[in-house]
């Protein structure tokens, strides 16, 4: 019997918890009975009743593991330490405790994934949420997309089922600061998508603020594209060659009279902020390879856990 992992991260999510267990006990019980369950939640260090939720189901069903963090990792390394701790054949790497995307697709991804494929991701063809919001997820996965090394579908999370070989893969990778939903990309292997509609939130708020979903943006341009410095380097050479240019045509204005030499001094203030605003950006493009550099050379373990619960015992 094969085992299918389902990994979920959760912080203050005491109304959602159990609605998202028994949602996927159910969808196994009734559609993949021949499959055995591997549910491991990843707990961010809770303020709420959510561990004490989790103790009571973890104590009545074994399928269940749980891992408590130290502190809060954030949702990216919390996922991925959780991914990591699968021993599934196959595993889920990011099913939301408020079920934004659809557990019913579980049966389609484990149906493709005995085809053949060593990854089914999902394909959020259309997002219920606000206009503003929606177009500005839809244009980053875009931007991504274009400019990424890897072959990365547009419009793809976390939301994935991906072989046990590709979990060995991503293994290997080491990464300080994991970008898990292009991980399975840069492995590699037969991949195929299955496009479905991603859901409002029925339960509590998201913990995932403006300025976290920033930092996991820029971590996934800066782990997966090389475009952010040719940029730089670009656009240094062309603001250079018109510098050139615009200084050869006031020397060959004032040498043959064409024009009168004027003080200039708002062109010189506008030209000083100008350049020095563009250096203050790529220095901070820079900043952020460099960071990344100084986080992977300090080799700290991913998360530090407080304790696991249940992996003693067979699923």
């Amino acid at each position: 019997m094969k085992t299918i992992s389902i990994v979920t991260p959760c912080f203050n999510e005491e109304q959602s918890i159990r609605e998202c267990y028994d949602t996927v006990k159910r969808i196994f019980d009734a559609e993949l009975p021949g499959y055995r369950r591997e549910h491991i939640f990843c707990d961010n260090a809770s303020s709420d009743r959510t561990v004490d939720i989790l103790r009571d189901i973890a104590a009545a069903d074994p399928a269940v593991k749980v891992i408590v963090n130290a502190r809060n990792f954030g949702i990216l390394r919390n996922n991925y330490n959780g991914v990591m701790a699968a021993t599934g054949d196959a595993v889920v790497l990011f099913m939301p405790v408020d079920l934004q995307d659809p557990p019913e697709l579980i049966p389609t991804f484990v149906k493709h994934w005995e085809a053949g494929a060593h990854i089914v991701y999902g394909i959020r063809a259309r997002r219920e949420e606000p206009f503003v919001m929606r177009n500005v997820r839809m244009a980053y996965y875009q931007l991504l997309s274009r400019i990424s090394y890897v072959d990365y579908p547009p419009n793809v999370g976390d939301y994935q089922l991906v072989d046990r070989r590709v979990i060995e893969g991503m293994k290997s990778i080491d990464d300080a600061q994991p970008f898990m939903r292009m991980m399975p990309f840069e492995v590699g292997f037969q991949a195929i998508g299955v496009p479905y509609t991603w859901r409002a939130r029925k339960q509590g708020v998201s913990r995932n603020r403006l300025l976290h979903m920033i930092d996991q943006g820029l971590n996934g341009i800066i782990s997966f594209s090389h475009a952010p410095v040719r940029l730089a380097l670009w656009t240094g050479v062309l603001i250079s060659m018109l510098s050139f240019l615009y200084t050869l045509g006031v020397l060959l204005a004032v040498t043959f009279g064409w024009t009168k030499a004027e003080p200039g001094i708002p062109t010189v203030i506008l030209a000083v902020f100008f350049f020095g605003g563009v250096q203050l950006l790529f220095l901070g493009l820079i900043g952020e390879y460099i960071l990344a550099i100084f986080n992977q050379v300090r080799r700290k373990p991913i998360v530090f856990e407080r304790e696991r619960i249940n992996f003693d015992k067979p699923s």
